[in-house]
C-alpha cells in the first residue's frame, strides 16, 4: 500500500488537492464553486490552484467533536 507523503509544495493541483483530502476531482471542484476552499488562478492561464494551509484549514473547520462509537 503506498503511503500519500505530504507535498513540499504549498499551491497544489486540484488533481493533488483531492489526493491530499482523499476526495475525487469533481469533489474538490465543488468545494472551490461553494466557497468551501478558495483557490489562486494561474494568471497567465486558466488552471487553478490550491493553497495547502486552506486545506488543513478546511479539515481543521470540519473535525467532528463526537465521541467514538
Amino acid at each position: 500500500m503506498t503511503e500519500l507523503v505530504r507535498p513540499q509544495k504549498r499551491l497544489l493541483t486540484i488533481k493533488n488537492a483531492a489526493i491530499y483530502l482523499d476526495r475525487g476531482i469533481h469533489g474538490v471542484r465543488n468545494l472551490i464553486w461553494t466557497g468551501q476552499i478558495p483557490a489562486v488562478k494561474d494568471p497567465g492561464g486558466r488552471k487553478l490552484f490550491i493553497d495547502i494551509k486552506d486545506l488543513e484549514a478546511y479539515v481543521d473547520r470540519n473535525k467532528s467533536q463526537r465521541e467514538a462509537i
